[in-house]
Order: C-alpha cells, then structure tokens, then sequence
C-alpha cells in the first residue's frame, strides 16, 4: 500500500470503530473479558509495525480525528494512539 492508499484511512478509522464499539459495549453484549484480549491483541499488533508505519498510522489518525465532524468520535480518535499504547504521553 502506498502512502496515498485509500485503504489505509478507511481500515485505519474502521479498527478504531471496532474498539470503540468493544470499549463502550456492556457485560451483557461482550464478554468483558474477550473485549479486553481483543483490545489488548489490537494493541500488541500495532506496536509490532515497524516505526514507519507506526507513524503513517498516527498521521492517519490525526487526520481522521481532524476531518471527524462527530465529537466523541474525534475525541477517541486523538486519544486511540495513547490508549492502545503507540504513544506514552496524550498530546503526542
């Protein structure tokens, strides 16, 4: 995929929709459990891409999170990088 690949921001805001989904979704519909080694397995992959990718998905999320109209959504886009673990601190 290139840098420019369509997919890469249309996969990119669709993982992000699934852990939100598992993040917000209550005991009776997900295992709490399971939701927790899902996210966990999420983050572990993503922090095994090499630092060039890594940080083509971190601009993808910024502009993801830029051209968000919805605020919530916005607001865990930017925080996705430091909840998953890519990034140590929130503002980077």
């Amino acid at each position: 995929m290139t840098d420019r690949d369509p997919l890469v921001p249309a996969l990119t805001g669709m993982l992000v929709d699934v852990v939100w989904w598992l993040e917000s979704c209550g005991d009776e519909e997900v295992d709490p459990d399971s939701a927790v080694k899902i996210m966990e397995s999420v983050g572990g992959e993503l922090l095994r891409l090499p630092s060039g990718q890594r940080e083509r998905l971190l601009r993808v999320l910024g502009d993801l999170a830029e051209a968000e109209q919805d605020p919530a959504r916005r607001d865990f886009l930017k925080g996705f990088p430091f909840a998953i673990g890519m990034v140590e601190d929130q503002e980077s």
